[in-house]
């Protein structure tokens, strides 16, 4: 049988949610009942990148250890955002991928521009990409004239573009810690992929390497 690699976070002392206690090497297992969040799966990333950028709204672990971890069993996804598997075990600590505030908001961006096509979206969203214009004035105003159709909408594709202005706001405005906690560039990764379904999101992480 195939090794399925994945990429699993921890604490400094290796427990995850619930006080889950890992040790290298040994094998969990789950009965796979129940959605993604409950405690019948075990959860992990298809990407180390992945695993960074959506820490702060899933596990919201500070400091975490990376672990690469071999997955079997029965699997369950949320459109490529998370997997939840029912046997895992971690294998090797690997280093914590560095990521800018610039490469998190540029993932952002990149996710709510795959559902979010109107002109001056797009428009807004090339430009701070380009480094054109990463204003907080220009997200800021973003912001206000979206809040109330993100708050009512039943589409996530705005959703998507309001969560990405406001990263780029709070990216612009904020220092780096209150940003961290933010994480709306991961909102808007979340809305993105639950909207379009079908998302490429490690070849966005990728992309969002690239810009500086």
């Amino acid at each position: 049988m195939k090794t399925i690699i994945r990429y699993k976070l921890t604490t400094q002392d290796l427990t995850t949610f619930n006080d889950t206690k890992w040790v290298l090497n040994k094998w969990k297992e789950t009965s796979g009942n129940g959605e993604l969040c409950d405690s019948g799966w075990l959860h992990c990333y298809n990407s180390p990148l992945l695993a960074i950028l959506l820490n702060h709204i899933h596990a919201r672990i500070d400091n975490p250890k990376l672990f690469k971890c071999e997955v079997e069993g029965k699997c369950l996804t949320d459109y490529g955002l998370k997997e939840g598997w029912t046997r895992m075990r971690i294998i090797e600590e690997i280093e914590i991928p560095q990521l800018s505030n610039i490469n998190k908001v540029a993932f952002g961006i990149l996710c709510a521009l795959e559902v979010c096509k109107e002109e001056s979206f797009v428009t807004w969203a090339n430009n701070w990409l380009e480094n054109k214009d990463r204003s907080k004035e220009s997200a800021r105003y973003a912001v206000y004239r979206y809040a109330a159709n993100a708050t009512n909408a039943a589409n996530a594709a705005v959703f998507a573009r309001y969560a990405a202005y406001d990263a780029a706001y709070y990216a612009a405005a904020a220092t780096a810690d209150a940003f961290a906690r933010f994480a709306a560039y991961a909102d808007a990764a979340v809305y993105a992929a639950r909207n379009k379904k079908n998302i490429n999101l490690i070849k966005l992480v990728k992309k969002c390497l690239k810009i500086s």
